[in-house]
């Protein structure tokens, strides 16, 4: 059995003041789900006082636990190394400005104690509630569309921040996932598709940040990294 219910994972990355909400937002929202949980912060090199203020809740609250890393991993392997260090059978991350609205995460964890393998947030459903600028929604729906194209997704959003994995599942997912950034969200749903995991889509209500830490650099190398998946996952076939 494992020892928590559940794992929530925020990444983090000079995130400081976000934090401020984030946290006890986080633990009163998996107060209400349930009593077996921990609340990872999973900090990837901050130099903004991050670690220093994740360590002040962690020494007041043992939910908190604090996972530092002096230099840069990168969001996908920040997750990798949570994901793989607690023992939970039920594992999730959201990203530490709630763009995605917490009062989606009963559904999230509730996909998972149903049986689906993993579970993820969508902004481009039909039913999806979304603000942002057209600028953006126009990238993201061409990056999705290219998914679902090129790599064979059925899904409609890959790169929604909010998602949540049978761990047992998930485990032996991840020493296939060669991204260690932001592509690492539509990785490991494209692999999990091809693994035959079930996996449950549902809309969301969601609000554009002004702190997104994406660059035009890392969208271009997700573009890039799309047809690179696309010759593994064929070479792996051959």
């Amino acid at each position: 059995m494992s020892e928590y219910e559940v794992c929530a994972v925020l990444p983090v990355f000079n995130d400081r003041e976000a934090l401020e909400t984030a946290i006890p937002a986080s633990l009163g929202a998996l107060g209400e789900i349930t009593d077996s949980f921990v609340l990872v912060v999973a900090e990837d090199g901050s130099t903004d006082g991050s670690p220093e203020f994740v360590r002040e809740w962690e020494g007041r609250d043992p939910r908190v636990r604090l996972f530092h890393s002096d230099e840069r991993l990168g969001r996908g392997e920040a997750l990798n190394r949570a994901f793989g260090s607690v023992d939970a059978g039920i594992v999730c991350y959201y990203d530490v400005d709630l763009a995605t609205d917490i009062a989606h995460l009963p559904d999230l964890i509730g996909a998972i104690r149903d049986g689906y393998d993993i579970a993820t947030g969508s902004r481009l459903m039909q039913e999806s509630d979304i603000v942002r600028t057209q600028e953006r929604e126009v990238a993201s729906r061409g990056y999705n569309m290219l998914v679902r194209t090129v790599l064979g997704s059925t899904l409609y959003d890959h790169q929604c921040g909010f998602k949540a994995f049978n761990r047992r599942r998930l485990l032996p997912l991840i020493p296939a996932i060669e991204s260690h950034h932001w592509f690492w969200d539509t990785e490991v749903l494209v692999r999990a598709q091809k693994k035959g995991y079930r996996i449950k889509e549902f809309p969301v209500r969601w609000r554009t940040s002004d702190k997104t830490t994406v660059r035009f650099k890392d969208v271009f190398e997700m573009g890039s990294a799309i047809f690179r998946l696309r010759w593994h996952l064929h070479a792996q076939k051959d």
